[in-house]
């Protein structure tokens, strides 16, 4: 089959996401492009880009935006039209009339693409991509149009103000809805009974508890126990108040902070706290040579809209290796980890639980939650998807 991906995530990065390890995962088997999000106005205009934004942009200026083939079936388009940008736009019903201008300029440069790639027919999977991709189903008519829900955005201002009123109706005219969490499920199953539970993959090739990893040297200067959180530090997702009472409680634990900050991260006392190391943003394949050597793995998620739903890769990535975990109760904790992992409601709970994980750290514990992570293959949730797949179309319904 043929598969196109448009994301708000780039494919050619540090960093994976749901789609893109979707898209690796299908292409083993099926050809794939994978579209990266078109630069608008003010991402051309901005000085805060980060180096793929910059590469990208650099490849419009130069004309040399177009299609690559990154590995075996599987291609990625930069695209080389300028949208505009309108999320400033008051009036949701005037912001689509310029949305549709914008899809119709995106939806160009996809067409040019799939007739390079001759793909005639295709299903197209839309990765939370509201705005940009909202048309795309008229525009492109892919023989399925899937819409990804991974991620609760409508809690985040960019998303507020056009969101609340668009997404419902995409999900309504999607064909199908795939969601990796079963809160996603209920809420897509108000506008669409064709959704369905994928869950979340990782990498067990880089997450690799057979792998022996030397300690980083950041990390041989710091005296156990050491624990530690890895992902971005964002005050919106994570609770920031909480952290600070967990490494105030245990001044003899050294707590080490992976991932880029926010203002609130960055301006907090934390950085006063001795015992608190901020490594900043890493590139993913060493990640597994620090995780390794953490003796406890956090996850403090602030308790509100946009993340009580949600499901957190980083646990299934802690537990690959053998980690105890601790982390806030949510929904999908409770729902998916709870016999794997400590939850807490509290930040008196989540320290008496660091001392706990800390004490029954037995190698049986260690080899339970690798062998539990292992259930979490992106090749199972590629099968999940060929299922809802087939269950929507038919069985026996030929679809490309």
């Amino acid at each position: 089959m043929n598969f196109v991906f448009v994301s708000l995530q780039r494919i050619n990065t540090d960093r994976e996401s749901t789609s893109t390890s979707l898209a690796k995962e299908l292409a083993k088997k099926h050809n794939v492009l994978f579209v990266n999000p078109p630069i608008d106005r003010k991402t051309l205009l901005s000085k805060n880009n980060d180096r793929y934004i910059k590469e990208h942009i650099k490849l419009v200026k130069n004309g040399r935006a177009k299609l690559m083939n990154l590995s075996d079936n599987l291609y990625v388009l930069n695209t080389s039209t300028i949208l505009e940008s309108i999320n400033w736009i008051p009036s949701t019903k005037i912001f689509s009339l310029f949305n549709y201008v914008n899809n119709r300029r995106f939806a160009k440069d996809i067409k040019e693409a799939l007739l390079e790639l001759n793909f005639d027919s295709f299903i197209l999977i839309n990765d939370k991509d509201i705005f940009r991709s909202f048309y795309l189903k008229e525009l492109l008519k892919p023989n399925l149009y899937i819409y990804l829900d991974r991620d609760y955005t409508l809690g985040i201002d960019y998303w507020k103000k056009h969101g609340g009123g668009l997404e419902p109706e995409l999900i309504k005219k999607s064909d199908l809805v795939i969601c990796n969490s079963n809160d996603f499920v209920k809420s897509a199953k108000k506008y669409n009974s064709n959704s369905f539970y994928i869950g979340n993959g990782v990498d067990l090739e880089l997450f690799n508890s057979d792998v022996l990893h030397d300690i980083p040297e950041r990390l041989k200067l710091i005296e156990k126990p050491i624990i530690g959180y890895v992902g971005a530090l964002n005050s919106l997702r994570l609770d920031l108040d909480l952290i600070i009472q967990i490494a105030s409680a245990r001044p003899e634990y050294n707590f080490v902070l992976i991932g880029e900050e926010d203002k609130e991260f960055s301006k907090s006392i934390l950085h006063e706290m001795k015992n608190v190391h901020f490594y900043g943003k890493i590139d993913k394949k060493n990640i597994p040579s620090y995780v390794s050597h953490f003796d406890v793995c956090i996850n403090p998620q602030l308790l509100n809209e946009i993340t009580i739903g949600n499901f957190p890769l980083k646990i299934v990535e802690y537990l690959a290796l053998g980690k105890p975990v601790v982390a806030i109760s949510t929904n999908t904790m409770k729902e998916v980890f709870s016999e794997y992992t400590y939850l807490a409601d509290d930040s008196l709970e989540f320290v008496d639980l660091i001392s706990k994980a800390l004490s029954e750290n037995s190698f049986s514990l260690h080899l339970e939650r690798i062998s539990f992570a292992k259930g979490f293959s992106w090749d199972k949730v590629v099968s999940l998807l060929e299922e809802s797949i087939k269950t929507t179309v038919g069985v026996n319904e030929k679809l490309v």
